[in-house]
């Protein structure tokens, strides 16, 4: 057979549309850049396995625990299309460059596409960290093959998800909800957020006191606060422990008492100064970015979720703006080095730029070295104005923060000097009180010309110092005083993490890697075990549940020393130190007395599903989590104020906007003397001798009938199916029939409604009659009110009460009327968060069509199920609106009819 004539074509395949139209204008003629979309093939669902495979050691999992824990992989069915274009292409090349990134993902897409496209040319794996001109050239003089250790790190990660989600995902459906799901790094991180809750609830505050003065001299005045009386410190927040103890000796605890009693002594005391002490400040640059302090930074200076932030830089990056964004290396390359040195010393001054370059190192547990810092792309940076008017507003902040960042880091020390000036007096009463006052100077800059790094919040902060004067005083010198007062102080429980905090808590551990925390962190949200609290994250009960479950039977899998430890085990997978199928066996079957998940789950034994779902409150009401949410629930008999019976086990609502911590032991008492009664029997239909009656719900009061389960004689008198042999068939469980139900009007509380108007209630929709046309035309009440409906013509009318007393007349003589659109009154807004941070637009809610959504004129984002009205705030709609922006506008396509073929002619 002849050998295939040469092209001189050769295909170059990539992950993304954008990273593949970059990469075609540096390569020139005779490449074809395509882009495989991402992932082609991955993991089917079990059951959508051949049949000959289910009953096969694959069928659990589509991955053969028996035979090495190899996988079954199937080509996406919505890949199938580009599949076939790349072979199509591949055809006409001479040689194959597979170009996705040079992380284990990528890699794991690169040995995809080798492993479906079967290539009989030469295949070279290329990479780069940046999509430069430079960076292009560079990688096609350093080409290698696919990279077998980081393959195996890839699908050992990827295994190793599945058999965790399947194996334990089932005990969270069958003990605590349906729809749950566990993850080997989203449930660890659940359980930091949730320990955090934990600890805000156990924690007891500590009150103290202390006092400040305003003091004068010749030089100027000074504000300064009480340190110490009669020699003993003053006790603050940091001397107390979290039960609300002081745990430090030898300090002076003041109460409101004592402190008033002192500022009142001091009013007319002689105040000399005691010391004067001056130490040199010096502060150093922050690295350059990770991927996570950069989601750190950028939420905290630009309010980005994680998730934006890491969209926005995928857009940089495939577009040549910044180096690849997905790295745990601060390190920058040499030709970065000198770009950063040089633009700080063009815009800041030689002075700015230290002799030596700066050299940075990662010191997060389980670090890779293998890409460099994210910074602005290319071997000479593009200053934030010269990209300004390509870049969208979102990008445009990013990479301004990239780059300010990026250049900060090879810049000079910020140095200055720090003064603390201790002052006293004996006050009236013979007590000695000394005050003290700080303040830092900067005399040169250095990197804080360029950039100054964010804090997230933390117990104990004080006012900085930083940049306050103080005046030139000696020891010994008089001062005036002024403005004495007493301050109360309480002590504060940890703060709630948020994105920025906790991500750089799991790095602190060591727990996942840097690329996944934005979508866990997502996940966690989506799944309803977190929600978002201004930019606090605040764990759902639900989440409490399922942690408590984790922790008492599958304690391992939710440790996070445990969980850090497997990423290390990955790591040395893709070092080629160890192999992916090996460690699998170990996991899933253990070995000796270290068992492995197969034997846990298979023993797991009797779980207590209400004492899982149960949290003690106070005495005598205990917390559940039930089907359609939190509820409390006292054990002790309790008397209903209006009708005097005696309740065994009364119940209340939680609200879905009180955080765990609020619910205190006062506020649950509160709840259950507030809460309405769960149901009231209102009587029998007569018609059908149903019981009716009126019930408290998750989304409002209702009313509804109770139908009674068939009896055995009733069940028994059901028609029986034969199969075709003449055997009766096993009896059917008969289908419940689906009791009437009807929301009650705003005039109208479970307490209040009567038979009549419940049975009114469940007749809806009323029928009104037919129009002329023989159209039926019906009244009912919906989520925006009472309305009209004709086939599909809606008109909305006046009030509930009109449902039952409209007639067929006044509804023909609506629809007569033209339907008003936008001639209608315009609607108030739901709520208004003032102007958006990027448009600078007006930020309101409005109603629409598919529900409420957020819009500043320009952006629209529909409110998410899992966040309620109330409790949407103005960080979480500019979050959202930011999280649209960053997607970008929604590709619509366009489906065309393919011309008909026309017959072929007769011969």
């Amino acid at each position: 057979m002849p050998s295939k004539a040469k092209t001189g074509k050769k295909l170059v395949i990539v992950e993304s549309p954008a990273k593949s139209k970059t990469i075609a204008k540096y390569l020139g003629e005779g490449f074809i850049v395509e882009a495989s979309i991402g992932h082609i093939r991955d993991l089917p669902q079990p059951s959508e396995l051949p049949a000959d495979l289910k009953k096969t050691s694959l069928g659990k999992f589509a991955v053969d625990v028996e035979n090495d824990f190899k996988p079954y992989y199937v080509v996406s069915p919505d890949k199938k299309k580009k599949v076939a274009e790349l072979k199509a292409q591949l055809k006409d090349a001479d040689a194959l460059y597979l170009a996705t990134d040079g992380d284990r993902e990528g890699e794991a897409i690169a040995w995809h596409l080798l492993e479906v496209l079967k290539p009989k040319v030469p295949v070279y794996r290329m990479t780069f960290g940046e999509i430069t001109k430079e960076a292009i050239h560079r990688a096609m003089d350093n080409l290698r093959d696919v990279d077998a250790a980081l393959v195996d790190a890839q699908e050992t990660r990827r295994i190793l998800d599945r058999l965790y989600g399947y194996e334990i995902s089932p005990v969270l459906w069958r003990k605590v909800a349906r729809g749950l799901s566990a993850g080997r790094v989203q449930s660890v991180v659940t359980r930091m957020v949730v320990d955090r809750e934990r600890e805000r609830m156990a924690f007891k505050s500590a009150s103290y006191w202390d006092l400040t003065g305003q003091f004068g001299a010749d030089a100027g005045s000074f504000k300064a606060k009480l340190a110490a009386v009669d020699g003993n410190k003053v006790a603050t927040g940091r001397d107390f422990n979290d039960d609300g103890e002081l745990t430090s000796r030898n300090v002076a605890h003041l109460n409101e008492e004592l402190a008033t009693s002192l500022a009142a002594a001091l009013q007319d005391a002689d105040f000399r100064v005691r010391s004067v002490d001056t130490k040199p400040y010096t502060r150093r640059p922050a690295a350059p970015f990770t991927t996570s302090t950069l989601q750190q930074e950028a939420g905290r200076k630009l309010r980005f979720s994680s998730k934006s932030t890491m969209q926005i830089a995928q857009r940089l990056y495939e577009n040549g703006y910044i180096t690849y964004m997905r790295t745990d290396s601060s390190a920058l390359s040499d030709e970065a080095v000198t770009a950063a040195r040089r633009q700080a010393s063009e815009l800041y001054g030689p002075e700015y730029v230290p002799q030596s370059p700066r050299v940075y190192t990662s010191k997060a547990a389980n670090a890779q070295e293998a890409h460099e810092a994210i910074r602005p792309a290319g071997d000479s940076f593009r200053t934030p104005a010269q990209v300004a008017k390509q870049l969208s507003g979102d990008e445009f902040r990013l990479y301004e923060l990239i780059w300010k960042r990026t250049v900060a880091s090879q810049m000079g020390d910020a140095k200055g000097s720090t003064a603390t000036i201790r002052l006293g007096a004996v006050a009236s009463d013979g007590r000695d009180a000394e005050f003290s006052a700080s303040g830092t100077v900067i005399t040169f800059p250095g990197f804080l010309a360029a950039y100054e790094e964010g804090k997230d919040e933390s117990r104990g902060d004080d006012d900085s110092d930083e940049g306050r004067r103080l005046p030139n005083v000696a020891k010994g010198d008089g001062l005036t005083a002024s403005d004495i007062i007493a301050v109360g102080h309480e002590t504060s429980p940890p703060p709630r993490y948020t994105e920025a905090s906790l991500t750089a808590e799991l790095e602190k551990k060591g727990i996942g890697r840097p690329s996944t925390y934005a979508s866990t962190i997502s996940t966690i949200q989506d799944r309803g075990y977190v929600r978002k609290q201004g930019s606090a994250l605040v764990p759902s009960w639900i989440a409490f549940s399922v942690v408590r479950l984790l922790e008492q039977h599958f304690t391992d899998y939710v440790d996070y020393e445990f969980t850090a430890d497997m990423e290390g085990d990955l790591d040395k997978i893709a070092n080629g130190q160890a192999a992916g199928a090996a460690w699998l066996k170990h996991f899933y079957y253990g070995e000796d007395s270290d068992p492995g998940l197969l034997s846990i789950v298979n023993n797991l034994g009797e779980i207590d599903a209400r004492e899982i779902n149960s949290v003690p409150i106070a005495d005598g009401i205990t917390l559940r989590v039930g089907k359609f949410g939190p509820y409390l629930e006292s054990s002790l008999p309790t008397v209903d104020p209006k009708t005097g019976e005696v309740v065994e086990s009364a119940r209340a609502n939680v609200p879905e906007d009180l955080a765990p911590d609020e619910l205190t032991a006062a506020k649950a008492v509160e709840l259950m003397e507030t809460a309405a009664p769960e149901e009231r029997v209102l009587g029998a239909d007569p018609h059908t001798g149903h019981t009716v009656v009126a019930k408290n719900g998750r989304y409002g009061a209702y009313v509804t009938e109770i139908i009674p389960e068939m009896t055995e004689e009733q069940l028994a008198n059901l028609p029986v199916e034969y199969y075709k042999n003449g055997k009766p068939k096993p009896p059917k469980k008969p289908v419940k029939a689906k009791p009437r139900t009807g929301s009650l009007f705003k005039s109208m509380t479970v307490e209040s409604v009567s038979l009549d108007e419940a049975l009114q209630l469940m007749s809806l929709p009323r029928v009104l009659g037919e129009d002329a046309e023989g159209n039926p035309i019906t009244v009912q009440n919906g989520r925006f009110g009472p309305y009209l409906k004709k086939g599909t013509d809606s008109r909305s009318i006046g009030s509930e009460e009109e449902i039952f007393t409209i007639t067929l007349e006044q509804a023909l003589e609506i629809y007569s009327q033209p339907k008003q659109r936008g001639a209608r009154a315009a609607v108030p807004p739901l709520a208004e968060f003032g102007p958006d941070p990027v448009s600078e637009k007006n930020i309101v809610v409005k109603e629409g069509r598919f529900g409420p959504y957020i819009t500043d004129g320009i952006t629209n984002i529909t409110v998410p199920r899992s966040t309620s009205l109330e409790e949407l705030t103005r960080e979480r709609a500019v979050e959202l609106l930011a999280e649209k922006r960053a997607k970008g506008p929604v590709k619509r396509t366009t489906t065309r009819k393919a011309p008909a073929k026309k017959a072929a002619a007769k011969k």
